[in-house]
């Protein structure tokens, strides 16, 4: 996996008050240029280059706080004006970023490539010496989008795109969370993953507030064709159409892909001992899926990898959301966990029989992505074929529960001290118990225990069952509500459990 998003653009800058940036909506007419499908369409009949991966000074050798201590200036590589309403600027390479990325920005005469130079970029003298006048090879490592979030003379971040095919964005009163990617390729499988990587973007001119971002990818196994439509506000909304062409046979493509990070939660809160009881970007996968119901999986930290495909057939939405969202819930002043978005993708056509797959890596501290889901289809992607996969990627803080049926609130389990190799589980669901049974299963392993009943003060209603796992090492847990008549009253809940790191339930 890659590192934590703390270098992806920096860390999340002040926001900068930028009077007289404001240029003429009026967009000039664009010459023609080769468009940046047709460029990929090339890249993919020829055989893969690799990066050399190699940089000249000043960007060679860096350390993370020297990486942090180069800052693109303001007029040269920051703050350059797009339109009324956008700002763009201009990301070094460095450290976990050598390979460069070509950047177009809009002109009089149509799109004009920007050209590296070490004059774009302050390097602050606690690190550097004398900077060179030119740096051969070196390109852009990406860039950060700044448009007026929150207010309307204030450009704040809104978008980064950097790293492989990284991309992060937030919407109004968000800290960067999530990351989502163009592709995924072998993720959680027995091969090291591939990560296919930007290497050319363009930006367009602004249209009626929305700005279009197209992007070319390249790796070993595919190239690609990013179009991005990006429309900020409460939410940020992203219509995409992701073009893959494979090189050779591809049947571990990961569509649409979400990247997060899950340390601990109440689900199994031993896994780090810290002054704080949640420790996340994100907390649940939620699908809608072809069939019409919604699948609701607390994610885990496992003590080893773990991978779940959830079969589906004309998906209707996925993503990994980040529920609770008051401070108390996380107590981490600097973090803001609890303003962090959540991410979901609604497919725009539909995307036939396949997968959603959540991966789920082992890690001890918060520092490493290690949540992974997204969509594969069932059928492999041939060589010298093209695949489109349009949908709608939406940031947000909005609760999930926004549904017909009776949402989730909360999951949480622990030993149940006094039987031994058993595992309590409670499930809080909103609204009223009367009339309900729960339908609950465990593959393998026994439950018992389960009760219905309603929470004091009117809180909705819990589910509370007792697992015995017997000698298995994991049982997939599946849980719902049904009325009288057998009709399904809440979302299908499902948890995967795993043995602890110490053996135990």
């Amino acid at each position: 996996m890659m590192r934590r998003r703390d270098l992806l653009g920096g860390a999340l800058a002040a926001a900068a008050l930028v009077p007289g940036l404001r240029l003429s909506a009026q967009t000039p007419a664009l010459a023609p240029v080769q468009t940046l499908i047709e460029a990929a369409r090339a890249l993919a009949a020829q055989a893969y280059v690799a990066p050399t991966g190699d940089l000249p000074p000043p960007f060679a050798g860096l350390t993370y706080d020297s990486y942090r201590a180069i800052r693109p200036v303001a007029g040269r590589a920051a703050m350059l004006p797009l339109g009324a309403d956008y700002a763009v600027d201009l990301l070094p390479p460095g450290l976990f970023f050598p390979d460069p990325v070509s950047i177009d920005l809009p002109s009089d005469t149509g799109f004009r490539s920007i050209d590296l130079t070490p004059d774009l970029f302050d390097f602050h003298e606690r690190y550097f010496d004398t900077i060179p006048d030119t740096a051969p090879g070196a390109g852009f490592s990406g860039l950060r989008l700044r448009h007026p979030l929150n207010a309307p003379d204030v450009l704040d971040e809104v978008l980064v795109v950097q790293g492989a095919s990284y991309f992060r964005a937030i919407g109004r009163a968000m800290a960067y969370g999530l990351s989502a990617r163009a592709v995924a390729l072998g993720t959680g499988g027995p091969v090291p993953e591939e990560f296919p990587r930007f290497t050319h973007l363009r930006l367009h001119p602004p249209v009626a507030g929305t700005i279009r971002l197209e992007a070319v990818i390249d790796s070993p196994s595919l190239a690609g064709h990013v179009d991005m439509i990006l429309r900020p506000g409460a939410d940020t909304v992203m219509d995409m159409a992701v073009a893959i062409l494979p090189r050779r046979e591809i049947a571990d493509i990961g569509v649409a892909p979400l990247t997060s990070m899950y340390l601990k939660g109440p689900m199994r809160a031993a896994v780090s001992d810290d002054f704080r009881p949640r420790v996340h970007d994100s907390d649940v996968l939620m699908v809608r899926n072809g069939a019409g119901e919604t699948l609701w999986r607390p994610i885990a930290n496992p003590a080893r990898v773990e991978t779940s495909a959830l079969q589906d057939d004309g998906p209707r939405a996925f993503g990994l959301w980040q529920t609770p969202r008051a401070f108390e819930d996380f107590e981490d002043s600097e973090a803001r966990y609890h303003d962090r978005p959540s991410a979901t993708v609604e497919p725009q056509e539909d995307w036939g029989r396949g997968a959603v797959v959540l991966v789920e890596i082992p890690t001890g501290d918060e520092f490493m992505d290690n949540i992974v889901a997204f969509w594969r289809p069932e059928a492999p992607l041939a060589a010298g074929s093209e695949h489109r996969f349009a949908y709608r990627l939406t940031w947000t803080r909005r609760d999930p529960g926004a549904d017909a049926l009776m949402p989730l609130r909360q999951s949480r389990s622990g030993r149940e001290h006094d039987r031994p190799g058993t595992r309590r589980f409670v499930v809080d669901f909103a609204g009223p118990p009367e009339g309900l049974v729960a339908d609950l299963s465990a593959t393998p392993g026994e439950v018992s225990g389960a009760s219905v009943f309603a929470l004091p003060e009117g809180r909705g209603t819990r589910v509370t069952f007792l697992l015995t796992p017997g000698a298995a090492d994991s049982c997939d847990l599946r849980l719902v509500l049904r009325d009288a008549g057998g009709a399904p009253a809440t979302p299908v809940w499902l948890y995967r459990w795993t043995r602890a790191r110490d053996g135990g339930v």
